[in-house]
């Protein structure tokens, strides 16, 4: 195919750009910056500068020019900033960021070309003929100005056109356009600039839950359509009160399997003030389960965070009482955070002598001839060396077998004898090997017979769930037999009320309240003892509380 002359101008000048911040670290270069270390794992790390600071402060600018390999506009290329009046342009604070990042050899990711905040008045009051040419013209016009720069890698498209229930938000965009607009602002940007990368980006889709379920249907619905969604981004705007979210990894590789890049675009892990030693410690924790997270998934291009100094956080100003949310404090000193990031990055060089604390006792459910579900409350790590996971024992006397191991707080134990008793109990392990004490001890008994309906069983774990609606996953499927199957189909009935709202990794069909669940060409060939897993997202009536139970597997 043909290449316009200054798009290749372009890849050639990204080439350069990309193999100096991607030069590998030595093994011997262990106090190197993040971005030598972010470029050794084939990552970037970043941040959201601010055109003041960036201008008047010599230690802003030579932490961000020396740590950095990434870099996004807090604000200069938001709508209010680059377009205030209809047709008048202004990019003289996005192109200081540009310039900087140019100079100092990183990528910018564009950030945001439409949103329902920071968008003038102008822009809402317009009829819906007026919008959508508006919107058209001021993505061309912004993505169009930085096309040929070699720089500007990425764009966010559209940022948060979800609401925490995974309904669309009732935005002026929505409510003036409908759900076109959307699918238009991709193809607008497209046509802008054909090589960058085309990202929506959200907040609270950390974890699987309703929100992010409702992107990841919606990404999937578009890229069908052949609309072009390259990338999604996870904001991660954590708070250290809330709990991490146990499933991010999981999460991102689901939307990876999309065939999209993902990204941690806006990272930040607040806390209530003041700060202490030991919230300092779940601050790191949480720094480094991020990084640890997007370093495990190999479509995940890099981590940026929000900002990387205290005294120019968003989040004082938001959250009355937290803060203290970045990886420097207010005096540009390096805070354990820092060093969590640094550490993840370079393979954990800091000795962790600290084992996490004892997880909860573990509670069994879904109990079958061979199966059975366990869940528990969340271990804590505070060595800086971040929580791992979790490791299931059966209490034997001398020696204890090891049934499985989660990176969640459940587990999906299959293989099991029938007819027997079980004593279990759980470990949890940090990122240097540190096992905690053992939790308290549960007991189940499986129930006799050969397993499910034909030789196979399913085993369904509710993963999250909200006033009006939950998701379940895994849905764990095994091969109980002594030969192989080549397919299996998995039942069972919504409570009266439920509605199935989307699924994953099946072919699903309903009729009535009954579900039924086949498999898909990839995954329905399990060896004996083999298994796979699918899932599925419910919306049900507020102030229910049921879930779904009782599968049936052939």
């Amino acid at each position: 195919m043909s290449v316009h002359s200054s798009s290749l101008v372009r890849v050639l000048t990204l080439v350069g750009v990309l193999a100096t911040f991607l030069l590998p670290a030595t093994p011997a270069d262990a106090s190197a910056p993040l971005r030598t270390h972010a470029a050794s794992r084939g990552k970037f790390i970043g941040a959201a500068l601010a055109t003041g600071p960036l201008s008047n402060e010599t230690s802003y600018r030579n932490i961000a020019a020396t740590e950095l390999s990434q870099v996004t506009a807090e604000n200069a290329m938001k709508w209010d900033a680059t377009e205030p009046s209809q047709g008048q342009f202004n990019f003289s604070g996005a192109d200081a960021i540009v310039n900087f990042a140019t100079q100092n050899s990183q990528q910018v990711h564009g950030h945001t070309l439409v949103w329902h905040n920071q968008t003038p008045g102008w822009v809402q009051s317009l009829s819906a003929t007026a919008m959508r040419t508006a919107m058209q013209n001021h993505i061309s016009q912004v993505v169009g100005h930085y096309a040929s720069n070699a720089t500007v890698v990425s764009w966010d498209v559209v940022n948060e056109v979800f609401d925490d229930s995974g309904n669309l938000r009732t935005s002026f965009w929505y409510n003036t356009l409908g759900e076109s607009y959307i699918a238009d602002a991709f193809r607008a940007a497209r046509a802008a600039d054909p090589d960058a990368r085309l990202c929506i980006n959200d907040y609270n889709t950390e974890g699987i839950n309703a929100k992010s379920t409702a992107i990841y249907n919606l990404v999937s619905s578009l890229r069908q359509q052949n609309v072009p969604v390259d990338c999604v981004g996870f904001q991660s705007h954590l708070a250290i009160q809330y709990g991490f979210p146990s499933d991010f990894q999981q999460n991102l590789q689901r939307f990876a399997a999309l065939g999209v890049q993902v990204r941690i675009t806006e990272l930040d892990v607040r806390m209530q003030l003041p700060r202490d030693a030991t919230k300092d410690a779940t601050q790191a924790t949480y720094y480094r389960n991020v990084v640890n997270a997007c370093l495990a998934v190999t479509a995940c291009a890099g981590v940026t965070i929000w900002g990387f100094t205290d005294k120019y956080s968003w989040v004082p100003d938001t959250f009355s009482g937290q803060g203290a949310a970045l990886i420097y404090d207010e005096n540009y000193q390096q805070k354990p955070s820092y060093t969590a990031v640094h550490d993840a990055l370079a393979g954990g060089t800091t000795t962790d002598p600290t084992p996490p604390t004892t997880p909860g006792t573990p509670a069994a459910s879904n109990v079958a001839s061979s199966s059975a579900t366990l869940t528990w409350t969340a271990s804590t790590d505070s060595g800086g060396s971040g929580l791992a996971g979790y490791d299931v024992f059966r209490e034997q006397g001398a020696t204890d077998q090891q049934l499985g191991q989660s990176t969640t707080t459940s587990i999906s134990l299959t293989g099991l004898s029938a007819s027997t008793q079980y004593q279990v109990y759980v470990r949890a392990r940090d990122g240097a090997g540190n096992l905690s004490a053992n939790s308290a001890l549960a007991t189940f008994t499986t129930t006799a017979g050969g397993g499910g309906g034909g030789g196979c069983t399913a085993v369904g774990t509710v993963q999250s769930q909200w006033g009006n609606g939950y998701v379940v996953q895994p849905v764990a499927v095994t091969n109980t037999g002594t030969s192989a199957i080549t397919g299996w189909t998995v039942t069972f009935t919504l409570p009266a009320g439920h509605t199935l709202s989307g699924s994953w990794n099946a072919a699903v069909t309903v009729s009535g309240q009954t579900v039924t669940a086949k498999n898909m060409g990839y995954n329905g060939n399990l060896a004996p003892n083999a298994g796979t897993t699918f899932g599925f997202q419910v919306s049900r009536p507020n102030g229910n509380t049921q879930t779904t139970s009782g599968y049936t597997c052939a």
